[in-house]
């Protein structure tokens, strides 16, 4: 089964610095069926993101790369996926970054 994982980022990223080394376990990702965000992925085209490094901001997830997730995009995300409860796992973790302004990280397939 394909994945999606997605975590909660206890220090913010740094500028000029890329997220290339997958480390699920670093950030206690949880796991997301590709057959969940499939269907939905282009609901967030609209969205601000990044895309591995600081200096590569761009809109949607990096799909089969690493997203970076600032709080200023949190509210988007949360109200595309709150719709679907199959991801209310994750609805759950990010409305805790959120609230705690923390970044979140997605690895793609």
């Amino acid at each position: 089964m394909a994945k999606h994982e997605f975590g909660i980022m206890q220090i913010a990223p740094q500028k000029g610095k890329r997220y290339d080394e997958y480390e699920p376990q670093k950030y206690n990702c949880i796991s997301v069926s590709d057959d969940h965000i499939e269907n939905i992925v282009s609901e967030f085209d609209e969205i601000d993101f990044y895309w591995h490094s600081l200096d590569v901001p761009g809109k949607g997830l990096s799909y089969c790369g690493i997203t970076l997730i600032p709080p200023s995009s949190m509210e988007a995300i949360i109200s595309v996926i709150e719709k679907y409860p199959k991801l209310s796992e994750l609805t759950k973790l990010l409305q805790n970054a959120y609230k705690e302004n923390k970044w979140a990280i997605h690895y793609g397939l």
